[in-house]
Formats: structure tokens, C-alpha cells, sequence
């Protein structure tokens, strides 16, 4: 039994639940780290995770929106209907060796896990199974949904879920995601992103012989480059315009009729991402017209800036404090302080105490495709402390420790502080009226519309061609041991 004090039935219930299951919630984080598969294409993931869900009893939706990879598992009936969610996809060219505090490949040039969406996984599963052992156990009625989210990275896919009604009868809903720290907080966390491919299209002629008869779609895309660039000594400080180039020719001597160029947009508000948009068209505009060609957009995601509701973001607040920081040994301590090192960054360790909520969070930069959710229903975000201070994500130095004791502590306390958050609002269902009233309050008056083009489908095919290219050489390092929850 725990031997946390003061500990209400229901907790001391979920927490003895995830302690004895501290190997299973450890084995799917480290599975999903060898999948270290991008967003669109987590089958093996995806797969692994509906299996233990339904397992667990849990009524799976496989393919919701279009997503081959999403899904929605649902358990009990009528309200409150609590939804938790969360991503799994990994990033290009960041495998890494666990463990290693110096950049170490596990497969030279492989997609891999470099922020921990592989232990995101394995506490929202975790969560999921332990809240419906205790509903079941101390019958509290509701909807439990839990809510896989494909192509984080790419902040694809719950715009999609949002705009095609998935959330419709959510009362509140959770998001965990892997920090340095266990935290909770309100307000306006992150910024919105709109995420958009421009498409040139022009004439081929020999580069060598006959230019004159081409029309060069790539001039199209330097075009428009150059007008962002200079644009954006005119951007207000707050705006964010970044892109890689997907399509820039085939060959030299062949003038491209085709090319293309991939940007993300952002900004603190919705508004904000959409001016930007729109001067970007207006660039993109002048860049066909300059090189004779035509051009044409595909919107693949448009999110709202992430807030967190306050009402809810106490109750998790509370749930940590209760539940605690874990303690680390002495070699988690040194490989925390040597990777700090190698990585150039300041050298701390790793975090021991919970800081108090002070107040609203400082609005960043960064986005999470959950932000669409916060806007339709009342959530909380909370990170949970299973990597190491200081390392920036999508960086080699993320990935050292995502499959380490470090990250599976962190993923325990976690699960215990979302699992016993999510059970207290079945518990007490003027928790989540109070949630809802606050909310309203919140907003302002704001009203939601999704961003994203009604007629807009998933790009399915994103990342398939590396998937292809480097999975036979990842899946030999597949763990042959899976997880399994008690």
C-alpha cells in the first residue's frame, strides 16, 4: 500500500495501481523509443498502444479524422465526459543511443526520439488503465476518452479532431507531456501555428541549351524566400516565420516544373498567425508573378495558441505536490550533470522540488496542436519530470535519457498525479462545473472557429518515404520484450 500521508481512498487505490505496474508504464515507453517512428507513419506505436487499451477493456476507434495512426479508446458512459490525450511521433535524424551522454547513433541518420513522446505515451496509457480501475472500483460514473494524437511535430492532427466533433460532448480534458520538471499552470501557455505548403509550378526546358524556353518553379521558391526575409524586418516581435525547401528539382540541367517550400507561421494569437499567413501569400503572389510561374497552398495544420484552464490547472498543481518528486540515485545524478556537460549547457543536475504555481504562465513561442482543444473545452497541460534540465528538445542530448531509470521515475509520479487528477473530477462533478464556469470566464467572450479549411484532409503520407528508408535497419533493435498491466 502507499504510505504517502493523508491519501484519499481513491488515490492511495491509483497509486499502489501504478506502482505495481512501474515495469509495464517503463517497458511501453522504451518499445515506443526503438519505433522512433515519425509523425504519420507510428503504426508499430499506435498498434501497441489500442492493444493494452483494449486489453484493459477499453473500447477503441481506430482511424478517427482520416488518421491511420490516431485513435480514441473510450470507457463507461454519460458525463462528466473526461478526455486525455497526447503524441507519440519521434523527429528526422536524431537517433541516439539511451543512456550515452554523447551523441551516439543507434542507427546513423534514423528518425528518433528527442523530446519524449515515447514516455508521453506510456503515462497517458498508464493514466487511462489506472482511472478505470478506479472508477470501476468505487463506482463513479462518465465517459473516460483517452486520444492518441499522430504528427505532433508537425502539429497535425487534433485541429482535426476538433473540427470533425470529437470534442463536442468533452466536459474537460488533460494533456501530459515530459518536462524537466513536474509542474502545472494557466493561461496562455504556448502560440498559435499555422503550417503550410507553397507549391510552384512552372515549364521545364535544358538548362544548358535552351533556358529561355523554361519557366523555373525553384526561382519561385527562392523568390518568395527572399520576400519572407525581408519581410520580416517588418514582423512584430511576437511572429515566427521558419521552412525547409521539400522540393527544389530533380537535376541541374533540368529547369524544375515543379517545386516547393514548407513554412510555419506563428504568432501569440490566432489573429496574429493568420496576418502572416496572408502577407505570405501576398509574397508568394509576387514571387509567381516575377518568375512566370503559378503557385498553389496547402494548409496541413492550423492551431490556436495552447491555454490552460485555472481550475483545473490547481487541481493537478495539488495532485503533484501530493505525489512528489522522485528520488534520484547517484548515478542518475551523474549522468544528468555529464550529458549537461557534454551538451555545453549549464550544469545543475536534475530537479528535486516542486515549484509553487505563481500566478499566470509567460506565453512562449512554441505550439502543441492540443491548442485547438483548450479553446473548445476547459484543459490542463502539465509536464512531468522524466528528462533532464536544460537539454533543449530536438536536440541528440533529449534522447540520452528517454529510455533510462531517469525517464521511467518521471513517468511513474506522472501517471499518479494524472491519474488521480482525471479520477477526482468523476469523483466530484462540481469540480468540473466549477472547471466549465471558469472557462467561460476565460475566454473573454473569445468565440472558437477552427483555423483549419473545412475541406482540408491529413497528409498521410508524411515521413513515409524515411520511415521506408531507415525502418528495416531501426526494427532490428525492436525490444523483444512488450508490456503488460495488471
Amino acid at each position: 500500500m502507499s504510505t504517502l500521508p493523508n491519501l484519499t481512498p481513491e488515490q492511495s487505490f491509483l497509486f499502489d495501481a501504478i506502482d505495481r505496474n512501474a515495469r509495464a508504464i517503463a517497458l511501453l515507453g522504451d518499445n515506443v523509443f526503438y519505433f522512433g517512428e515519425l509523425g504519420m507513419q507510428e503504426f508499430e506505436t499506435a498498434k501497441l498502444m489500442t492493444g493494452l487499451l483494449e486489453q484493459a477493456g477499453f473500447k477503441v476507434e481506430r482511424g478517427i479524422s482520416g488518421f491511420p495512426t490516431g485513435f480514441c479508446a473510450s470507457y463507461g458512459a454519460g458525463h462528466p465526459v473526461v478526455a486525455i490525450h497526447t503524441e507519440y511521433d519521434s523527429c528526422p535524424d536524431n537517433s541516439q543511443v539511451a543512456g550515452v551522454p554523447a551523441q551516439r547513433f543507434i542507427v546513423e541518420g534514423a528518425p528518433g526520439h528527442c523530446e519524449g513522446h515515447n514516455v508521453n505515451a506510456a503515462v497517458l496509457v498508464a493514466t487511462a488503465i489506472a482511472a478505470k480501475q478506479a472508477m470501476e472500483r468505487f463506482g463513479l460514473k462518465g465517459t473516460l476518452k483517452v486520444f492518441g494524437g499522430p504528427a505532433e511535430e508537425q502539429l497535425v492532427s487534433r485541429p482535426y479532431f476538433v473540427r470533425d466533433g470529437w470534442f463536442d460532448d468533452v466536459d474537460v480534458a488533460f494533456h501530459n507531456h515530459i518536462g524537466a520538471e513536474f509542474s502545472s499552470s494557466y493561461g496562455l501557455l504556448q502560440s498559435a501555428l499555422i503550417s503550410a505548403e507553397f507549391t510552384f509550378h512552372g515549364e521545364t526546358a535544358h538548362a544548358g541549351t535552351s533556358p529561355w524556353n523554361g519557366r523555373d518553379a525553384l526561382d519561385g521558391v527562392m523568390l518568395m524566400d527572399a520576400g519572407m526575409a525581408q519581410y520580416r524586418e517588418h514582423m512584430q516581435p511576437s511572429m515566427r516565420a521558419h521552412r525547409v525547401v521539400t522540393n527544389g528539382g530533380d537535376q541541374p540541367n533540368v529547369i524544375p516544373r515543379t517545386a516547393a517550400i514548407w513554412w510555419f507561421f506563428r504568432d501569440l494569437t490566432a489573429e496574429g498567425a493568420t496576418r502572416l499567413f496572408e502577407q505570405a501569400k501576398k509574397i508568394a503572389q509576387g514571387a509567381a508573378l516575377m518568375s512566370n510561374t503559378t503557385y498553389d497552398v496547402d494548409v496541413l495544420s492550423a492551431v490556436w495558441p495552447l491555454r490552460c484552464n485555472r481550475t483545473l490547472a490547481e487541481l493537478v498543481q495539488r495532485q503533484i505536490e501530493t505525489v512528489g518528486m522522485p528520488v534520484w540515485t547517484g548515478e542518475e545524478e551523474t549522468l544528468a550533470r555529464t550529458l549537461q556537460g557534454n551538451a555545453k549547457v549549464r550544469v545543475e543536475g536534475l530537479r528535486c522540488e516542486i515549484k509553487a504555481m505563481k500566478g499566470e504562465a509567460v506565453q512562449r513561442t512554441s505550439a502543441n496542436d492540443a491548442g485547438d482543444i483548450s479553446w473548445k473545452v476547459p484543459m490542463a497541460k502539465f509536464y512531468f519530470p522524466s528528462n533532464v534540465p536544460n537539454i533543449n528538445s530536438h536536440h541528440w542530448g533529449a534522447g540520452v535519457v528517454l529510455a533510462h531509470s531517469i525517464a521511467h521515475k518521471g513517468a511513474v509520479v506522472g501517471a499518479k498525479a494524472f491519474a488521480a487528477a482525471v479520477t477526482e473530477c468523476f469523483a466530484k462533478p462540481e469540480l468540473v462545473a466549477e472547471a466549465k464556469r471558469t472557462f467561460k470566464e476565460e475566454l473573454g467572450g473569445v468565440e472558437y472557429k477552427p483555423m483549419l479549411p473545412a475541406d482540408q484532409k491529413p497528409p498521410v503520407e508524411l515521413n513515409r518515404a524515411i520511415m521506408e528508408k531507415f525502418r528495416p535497419a531501426m526494427a532490428k533493435h525492436y525490444l523483444k520484450e512488450t508490456p503488460e498491466f495488471t
